[in-house]
């Protein structure tokens, strides 16, 4: 348990050392005003602080730098959220009186305006790929070798794409196979809907369905595009003008890793409803053990949709960050809201 001084020591350390990228001194805390402890008094906690892992001497600096104990300490038990700027607040205005009829249109323009706010990489994943399930599906023949799949969600989404039919294949025998996902793949989320699929489905079909193979692999692209053009990702270069990420090694990891679909989908999921945090280590890839991930849920009556995220440093500004993704989640909500209802 910290004292109530080395809770303000910590506290100003870690705002410091947001604001300036440099290792913080007692001499610099001293200066602030509402410290109010000698420098040697502030050395002295600070030793203390470093001796029970919230702080690190980096090199020979004669400063400190808080540790991922420290952030989480500072997350839970001191950082301060205060109001939006003034240009932070007419962002989200201008973007929710904006016209948009289609999600995918909404997690591109949320994406590019949380990295727009913050500096840091945006990570908005659109109607939720774990919780999203196929309501109903249809295939409607063109001809004799197109035709359009139309796959609508528990969320009223719907896609459209057009296929080509396998030869040989009937009207017929695309009505039997339409009527059987419809029955057998209700409620299904839309991530296991390919394995699925490809498991149980496909041996009953082997029964009832001529040329069953071909037409599971003509619907199986039109998942993938689906699931793909979940996830936007805005500002990914951003890492670039962080000090921290002056190691190109270190870059090309997380670029790397921003590039892999369900890895993103692994890492902004599975995690309770509303603001969470996870510093450096407390992330399950060591590419970014190095930064901090913030990620907010979105909903419609009571069911988690979608989530937005922000990865950064961990020398992240966590009250900007938090109170931000706080105000769009709950925003979105509404929007959700009013197009639903």
């Amino acid at each position: 348990m910290l004292t109530e001084r080395q809770r303000q020591i910590l506290s100003a350390i870690v705002d410091d050392y947001i604001r300036s990228a440099e290792p913080v001194g007692s001499r610099s805390i001293s200066k602030r005003g509402n410290v109010g402890f000698s420098p040697a008094t502030i050395r002295n906690e600070m030793s203390d602080l470093e001796e029970m892992g919230y702080l690190e001497q980096p090199h020979t600096s004669a400063g400190r730098i808080p540790s991922h104990k420290g952030y989480r300490y500072y997350v839970d038990h001191l950082v301060t959220f205060g109001s939006l700027a003034q240009h932070e607040v007419e962002a989200l205005k201008s973007f929710f009186s904006e016209k948009m009829q289609e999600m995918e249109q909404v997690i591109q323009h949320v994406a590019m305006m949380l990295s727009n706010l913050t500096n840091y990489t945006s990570i908005v994943m659109g109607p939720e790929m774990f919780s999203t399930t196929l309501r109903h599906l249809q295939i409607v023949p063109l001809n004799d070798r197109t035709a359009v799949a139309i796959i609508v969600t528990n969320t009223g989404h719907v896609e459209n794409k057009t296929v080509t039919i396998p030869e040989g294949i009937s009207v017929s025998e695309i009505e039997k196979f339409v009527n059987l996902l419809n029955i057998r793949m209700q409620n299904v989320p839309l991530l296991h809907f390919k394995s699925k699929l490809f498991s149980e489905i496909g041996e009953e079909m082997r029964s009832y369905v001529t040329g069953y193979e071909e037409l599971i692999a003509m619907l199986n692209n039109v998942v993938e595009h689906d699931d793909e053009n979940r996830i936007v990702l805005g500002g990914t270069t951003n890492m670039l003008t962080q000090p921290e990420f002056q190691n190109m090694e270190k870059v090309k990891s997380i670029l790397d890793l921003l590039a892999e679909t369900p890895v993103l989908a692994k890492l902004i999921t599975g995690t309770p409803a509303g603001i969470q945090v996870r510093i450096g280590s407390e992330n399950s890839f060591e590419a970014i053990n190095d930064c901090s991930l913030i990620t907010a849920s979105y909903s419609f009556e009571g069911k988690h949709l979608g989530t937005v995220g922000i990865l950064g440093p961990t020398r992240m500004d966590y009250g900007k960050v938090i109170n931000l993704l706080d105000h769009l989640s709950k925003d979105m909500t509404l929007m959700l809201e009013r197009w639903y209802k």
